[in-house]
């Protein structure tokens, strides 16, 4: 087991989803981000049940410990409480921050969804340790997010805000220039990693193009 230090020291966060991965299960995209360096993942399945869920958790909080990676659980404050993740990933029809927080303590991590300047100030006054902005372009990954917010918002909101912010929705090799340049330095991923033809090497490359600009 790798020991861990801030769990918020990552700069390229990839996000699981099972049907955007070509085929290959979550443990196998798990296994190579962490053959890719990623420091971080978030565990997403929408549509998978409770109970399979939890086991994926357990087997991600496994993978993760020992690869010393931030584990975030998507929605569920118990399966995160039960597997002991590093943190939770809420979004804004999710469960409050405030009471996520006294059921999860001070240690974990809480992660909000945000898509206005107005959600990402509400979030940080909840407790939130990061939000996320977006979705920055287009994006068919998350259908409920609404139209994409663009860069703009993250400016602003990169402007009133001091805890770390991740922004996601569309971004990928392409397009990861324009972000970075905006000032991001945490990029959030779904497709543009888990559905590339090598994993390992998408994410070795966005951490290399991240870290030349930072």
């Amino acid at each position: 087991m790798v020991p861990k230090t801030d769990p918020l020291d990552f700069d390229l966060y990839p996000v699981t989803c099972a049907k955007l991965s070509r085929g290959r299960s979550d443990l196998e995209v798990l296994n190579a981000l962490i053959a890719g360096g990623a420091r971080a993942a978030q565990l997403r399945e929408k549509e998978m049940s409770l109970r399979d869920f939890f086991e994926l958790a357990l087997a991600f909080r496994e993978r993760t410990a020992q690869a010393g990676m931030t584990f975030i659980v998507n929605d569920h404050i118990d399966v995160c409480r039960a597997v002991e993740a590093d943190g939770v990933h809420l979004g804004q029809d999710d469960f409050p921050v405030r009471e996520a927080r006294k059921l999860l303590g001070p240690q974990t991590v809480i992660g909000v969804s945000t898509h206005s300047l107005e959600q990402a100030l509400k979030a940080v006054e909840d407790g939130a340790d990061y939000i996320n902005v977006g979705p920055i372009f287009a994006t068919q990954t998350k259908v409920h997010a609404g139209p994409p917010v663009g860069l703009e918002l993250f400016r602003q909101v990169r402007a009133r805000v001091s805890i770390p912010i991740t922004v996601m929705g569309g971004i990928n090799l392409d397009n990861l220039g324009e972000v970075l340049a905006a000032g991001a330095s945490c990029i959030a991923v779904v497709s543009a990693v888990v559905g590339a033809d090598d994993i390992a090497s998408t994410v070795r490359e966005f951490r290399r193009r991240i870290h030349s600009k930072r």
